[in-house]
């Protein structure tokens, strides 16, 4: 087992890198949590504004965003 570690942390806004294969609210994301790695890339769950529930992510999927926290 690999010791994957997370290049985001928890209260830090991300963008979800769009996708045809998912429809997710378009805007930043907050990180809410870390979660263990699936295959080769880190976990973390997300949740955006505009969306009542989290979703999970890969760390893959994300990118950090230009704005510096959540409240912004």
């Amino acid at each position: 087992m690999t010791n994957l570690t997370h290049k985001f942390k928890v209260g830090q806004t991300v963008d979800l890198i769009p996708s045809t294969s998912r429809s997710a609210a378009s805007g930043h994301y907050e990180i809410v949590s870390l979660r263990p790695a699936e295959g080769e890339s880190p976990q973390y769950r997300i949740k955006s504004r505009s969306e009542s529930h989290e979703r999970v992510a890969a760390e893959s999927d994300l990118i950090l965003s230009a704005h510096r926290n959540f409240d912004d």
